[in-house]
């Protein structure tokens, strides 16, 4: 369970990287479009598991990659953003896979007719 203060720093975090995402798209998300679906963070606020849906993209791997390549600039940015945080946690990203998830739980539950 995250206290309240690891709630309002995912959410901060979530949402500039949402408009980081939005504004860079061309360079940095290979002209996909990015959704950031969670951010955790650690209870020592070192770091940040940030969860994306790809959109648009052929391969959502690629697109991944070309953010982890970008890490650095994209942390960089957020702190300039988030400059009331003494120190930006370190960003690592993951593909969201919970709504393929979810449809494939959907699809093997429907009944078969």
């Amino acid at each position: 369970m995250s206290s309240v203060r690891q709630q309002k720093i995912e959410a901060a975090i979530q949402g500039e990287l949402g408009v980081l995402f939005q504004r860079l798209s061309a360079e940095i998300c290979l002209g996909a479009m990015v959704s950031v679906t969670v951010v955790r963070i650690t209870a020592d606020l070192s770091l940040a598991k940030c969860y994306l849906s790809v959109y648009a993209h052929p391969s959502a791997a690629d697109v991944l990659k070309s953010i982890q390549t970008n890490q650095g600039k994209i942390r960089g940015q957020i702190g300039q953003r988030l400059k009331n945080l003494r120190k930006i946690p370190s960003l690592t990203f993951y593909i969201d896979d919970s709504l393929e998830y979810a449809s494939r739980i959907e699809e093997l539950l429907k009944p078969k007719n």
